[in-house]
């Protein structure tokens, strides 16, 4: 890939948007919200700290019965990275409030057509 396709502003912010978009509604506990940013395939993953998720239906139950409670954090070392105009990775590391604990958190973000920047790939883990 040529490396001026990397980053490129308009759609770095496009990312980034949809980036913060999913970090508010993460703390916030906004279920549909979270489920519009994620694809809506059977192929979409989420591997978290406890669970491995495979498909939009797990996903979506998961988050369904997470509790709201305990969700706010603070992100740190946060790079989001673009390539082309529709293929992007997020990585970022993370603190909950009340934990001395390390998070990480890595996403893989596609543009789908008819639902725009999504979700494909999420892993979370935690260190100690």
């Amino acid at each position: 890939m040529d490396n001026t396709a990397i980053n490129l502003p308009d759609v770095l912010a496009e990312v980034t948007a949809a980036f913060v978009r999913y970090e508010h509604a993460l703390v916030h506990n906004e279920v549909d919200v979270l489920d519009a940013l994620f694809c809506h395939s059977p192929h979409t993953v989420r591997y978290g700290a406890t669970e491995c998720l495979y498909g939009i239906d797990a996903i979506r139950a998961f988050r369904s019965g997470r509790s709201a409670a305990g969700l706010a954090r603070t992100l740190c070392n946060t790079t989001l990275t673009t390539y082309g105009r529709d293929f992007a990775t997020a990585s970022t590391e993370f603190t909950r409030e009340g934990s001395a604990r390390t998070g990480r958190q890595q996403q893989t973000w596609v543009r789908m057509p008819g639902q725009g920047w999504c979700v494909v790939a999420a892993h979370v883990s935690l260190m100690d």
